[in-house]
């Protein structure tokens, strides 16, 4: 298993956490999408974790640390 993919897989969760919160609040609040709560909840589910997949590969590299840090001395 790659580095990458290591961190893909670990970030993958929070991801899809923070897009299912923004997609369900949206269907939420918003009136004349409430009234067609029952059928948009599960796509935004499905949504969600298809979504999910890519950002984490684009943020994983992101999250490797490639140069030291630099000591605030």
């Amino acid at each position: 298993m790659s580095i990458r993919l290591a961190i893909a897989a670990l970030c993958f969760l929070m991801v899809n956490a923070v897009v299912f919160g923004a997609g369900l609040v949206t269907v939420v609040s918003i009136p004349a999408l409430y009234d067609q709560a029952m059928i948009l909840v599960p796509i935004v589910v499905v949504a969600s974790f298809v979504i999910s997949a890519p950002i984490s590969w684009w943020i994983a590299p992101r999250l490797r640390a490639r140069f030291g840090r630099h000591s605030a001395q």
